[in-house]
């Protein structure tokens, strides 16, 4: 539910996206995009399988700031050198790198839940195999940026 090769909607069609270029800043976009935290890591070379049909966005250039894939720097729509074999994939892995070890200090994986864009909500973390909100006594600008920096944002 986190992880997979990365397809894109545009002009009433599923399409791929091109591995040239593809790094970790463009899987935190894609994460975020998707509501997901966790550590993002950019795959290549198919690594969750080849899709089909056309394959929408070559070159992309995310800076890790933007909302949304639409905001990076990309070739245009449907303009690739690629074949399949090359299809994007990304992984948002509440589980891996920061997390892992928060996990393993008892102090859970975070999420937002429930705000109306990727980067807001209720904070939320993972402990003992369910999510839990957290309580707001003491809670400083300190502490939301820290739950920033878990999240991926800058």
């Amino acid at each position: 539910s986190f992880e997979g090769r990365v397809e894109v909607y545009h002009d009433g069609k599923w399409g791929t996206i091109c591995d040239d270029q593809w790094d970790d800043r463009d899987a935190e976009v894609v994460c975020r995009q998707l509501g997901l935290s966790g550590t993002p890591k950019a795959l290549s070379w198919a690594h969750y399988g080849q899709g089909s049909g056309p394959i929408l966005l070559d070159e992309v250039q995310c800076s890790g700031n933007e909302l949304s894939l639409d905001q990076c720097k990309k070739s245009d729509w449907g303009q690739q050198n690629c074949d399949h074999i090359e299809d994007a994939g990304v992984s948002c892995d509440p589980f891996t790198g920061t997390d892992v070890q928060l996990c393993r200090s008892d102090a859970g994986a975070v999420r937002l839940a429930g705000g109306r864009s990727p980067g807001q909500g209720r904070v939320e973390v993972y402990y003992n195999g369910d999510w839990g909100t957290v309580c707001d006594d003491g809670w400083t600008d300190l502490g939301a940026q820290v739950v920033c920096r878990q999240l991926g944002f800058r």
